[in-house]
């Protein structure tokens, strides 16, 4: 039985364990692509990191001390630090058996179609709940970056993207139900809209599709960029 101060340290654990041992495995040698995954989980970290520490501040979040080891730096516990690598880590990894395991390109005909449809759809949530300080920044940020994949970047590999999001609601709904359930992480319901699929506030959908596009499309560009110099 795990004392439930390494309870969050546990889920951290267990999300990357099987990426980890699959990243040896000889027909996705996921590790060999360490060199720009790395980088976009920084870089992506960087972002969610400081957008954690303003949200725990002001009081958006909170954690359960409980369920916690104690380290804190910048008044964040360790165990979230952790969570901004082994959950993108797992997700890429998902992204990539995606794209060796599934040939067809799913959603490509339709990829910049859903990301203006989702991305307007982010845009007038955060326009109606714009008093929501939680509703508002995570509608605001991924409507504007789901616009900006549909009419900008227009990155051939978004429809496997959207493919991998899907499946990676799966772990999704295990790991953040884990952390809202038991409860670890405590929302502030004042700062969201209040609607919960199960015990998970429904803007926590858009936050994943949020870290998970930044480091997809920071790892396709550090590929593209290794690639030419190669």
């Amino acid at each position: 039985m795990i004392d439930y101060q390494y309870y969050y340290l546990a889920i951290n654990f267990f999300t990357i364990l099987y990426p980890i041992a699959q990243s040896f495995e000889h027909r996705l040698n996921y590790y060999k692509k360490w060199k720009y995954l790395l980088p976009s989980i920084l870089i992506t970290g960087i972002f969610f990191i400081i957008w954690d520490v303003l949200k725990t501040y002001y009081g958006v979040w909170s954690f359960n001390p409980k369920y916690l080891t104690g380290i804190y730096i910048i008044n964040l516990p360790i165990e979230e630090w952790l969570f901004f690598l082994t959950v993108p880590y797992a997700c890429v990894f998902i992204y990539e058996v995606l794209n060796y395991y599934v040939k067809k390109d799913i959603f490509s005909n339709y990829s910049f179609g859903i990301a203006k449809v989702l991305g307007l759809i982010n845009i007038l949530f955060a326009i109606i709940f714009f008093d929501r300080a939680y509703t508002l920044v995570v509608f605001t940020f991924n409507g504007i970056f789901l616009l900006l994949h549909s009419f900008l970047f227009k990155f051939k590999w978004l429809g496997r993207f959207f493919l991998a999001y899907i499946v990676s609601l799966i772990p999704f709904f295990l790991v953040n139900g884990l952390l809202t359930g038991i409860p670890i992480v405590l929302y502030n319901d004042s700062e969201n809209i209040g609607v919960r699929l199960f015990t998970i506030p429904i803007e926590d959908t858009m936050y994943s599709m949020l870290l998970f596009l930044m480091n997809v499309t920071l790892y396709e560009y550090f590929q593209t960029i290794w690639k030419r110099k190669e």
